[in-house]
């Protein structure tokens, strides 16, 4: 059975001070449509700007993971968005008034519990997941930090963390499924050694701190006195280490809480790859800069993915978006050589093209009398010219312009192409145009069955007009 996308059934507010900024913020969760992810949205600043929660946004990784769109930056918003992901919602705006996620209590069991008063309702469209079919590795060296994700049919992720630190020692966290998220891993608290509070005090972070939402660990003496003035500049009474290595003010909700908070972190972290995953994660000392360097490299094969092998479809009833007289009026080409006959479909990143071929080609006179194949070289000059279209469509006067393709690289003939056979010639933009350069992936298909694909370079020009 299908999974559906999920949002909430009403709005609903938390209040807290942001750990670093020690503002005090109000976030409103918000129901979203299908399809439209995380965004958070700054609601204190002018036309209130929206900001897309994925991991090309992301701008910092120390002390929590920032986002930063324009200008505008949301800090510390990984324990709200592990929160989310991890209880399977898809679709949701988070408001915010102010420039950081609250702290709230070092966990994110509070966004939780106001999302699960709020009610999480199904919606129509289904789960969009992106499932893992190879192994994808990211490794951090200087960190001595790696992730791995393999082939599953469903999330599960293990967690190994090693500090050098005879209190911590190597932990080990697992989450078998996402339904115990809740239970297992939305109460875990962040952790911080004793000896990084004062110099994290000292470059004005951690203002919003506070030893209730943190376990501080201590793995090397410290006289009391010490212990009363960092005590005393979160305005607490004393404390005193226990023989376990943690200070007095706090009791471990598990034993290996720690490593348990480090998942949390990783879960908000994957939340950036912007659609729900399946594989099974095995993640060695992982931190907020190689989790979001790992949910950027699986964004990356998601790209891929996205261009490679799915075929358009096609209802020949259909009015198509251009006909051949109106290609005419785009395209320089002229018969034996315009070898598009209709444009199906196009948007400002992606076209499709199609062209039928009958026995009647000029070029099956000799490409070959007894065994009829379309030639390679007409496949890739028909792709060109259906994004040549799409290039012009960059441009408000196309008829003022002339696309010259520079290069064809990485060309790949995997189905004959014969008489009877229409073709659909999908291509897509890698990335933008930029100074007159377009970088295109394209593929034909017969059917279903991928026949062709090349990687394609352009340039857009403008025509020079004789005076």
């Amino acid at each position: 059975m299908n999974e559906k996308q999920k949002t909430i059934k009403k709005p609903i507010t938390v209040k807290g001070t942001g750990l670093h900024t020690g503002l005090h913020v109000d976030l409103t969760f918000k129901p979203a449509p299908e399809n439209f992810g995380y965004k958070f949205q700054r609601i204190d600043l002018e036309n209130k700007p929206v900001i897309k929660a994925v991991a090309e946004y992301v701008v910092g990784t120390s002390r929590g993971t920032t986002i930063e769109k324009d200008g505008v930056k949301i800090e510390t918003i990984e324990h709200v968005l592990s929160a989310i992901y991890g209880l399977g919602i898809d679709n949701i705006l988070i408001e915010i008034n102010g420039p950081e996620v609250p702290i709230m209590n070092g966990s994110s069991i509070r966004f939780v519990e106001a999302l699960l008063e709020a009610g999480i309702e199904e919606q129509d469209a289904e789960k969009n997941y992106f499932e893992i079919k190879e192994e994808i590795r990211y490794c951090d060296n200087d960190r001595n930090s790696e992730i791995v994700i393999y082939p599953d049919d469903h999330l599960n992720i293990n967690v190994l963390v090693d500090y050098n630190s005879y209190v911590l020692g190597n932990q080990y966290s697992l989450l078998k499924e996402l339904s115990d998220y809740e239970k297992e891993i939305a109460p875990c608290r962040t952790f911080v050694f004793f000896n990084e509070l004062e110099p994290l005090l000292n470059n004005n972070l951690i203002k919003g701190g506070d030893l209730d939402n943190a376990i501080v660990i201590m793995d090397k003496e410290v006289e009391q006195e010490k212990i009363d003035r960092i005590a005393k500049l979160f305005n607490k009474p004393s404390v005193k280490p226990r023989p376990n290595g943690m200070l007095n003010n706090v009791d471990l909700r598990f034993s290996n809480e720690p490593a348990r908070h480090k998942l949390l972190d990783l879960i908000g972290d994957l939340s950036l790859i912007g659609r729900p995953i399946k594989g099974k994660i095995v993640a060695t000392r992982p931190g907020h800069s190689v989790n979001t360097k790992f949910s950027q490299q699986i964004r990356h094969f998601i790209r891929i993915a996205e261009k490679k092998g799915i075929a358009p479809d096609y209802d020949p009833n259909k009015k198509p978006l251009l006909d051949i007289n109106q290609i005419k009026k785009i395209l320089p080409h002229r018969q034996p050589f315009l070898l598009v006959d209709k444009i199906i479909s196009a948007d400002e990143n992606s076209i499709v093209g199609l062209k039928n071929v009958t026995m009647n080609e000029a070029f099956f006179a000799g490409h070959f009398p007894d065994e009829p194949i379309m030639p390679g070289v007409l496949q890739i000059e028909a792709m060109a010219q259906v994004g040549g279209i799409l290039i012009l469509n960059s441009v408000p006067d196309p008829e003022n312009y002339s696309t010259y393709f520079l290069k064809i690289d990485d060309v790949k003939f995997k189905h004959k192409i014969v008489p009877g056979d229409t073709i659909l010639f999908k291509l897509v933009f890698v990335e933008p145009i930029r100074r007159g350069l377009a970088h295109m992936k394209g593929q034909a298909f017969v059917g279903k069955t991928l026949a062709m694909e090349a990687d394609l370079l352009a340039q857009i020009a403008k025509m020079k007009k004789d005076n």
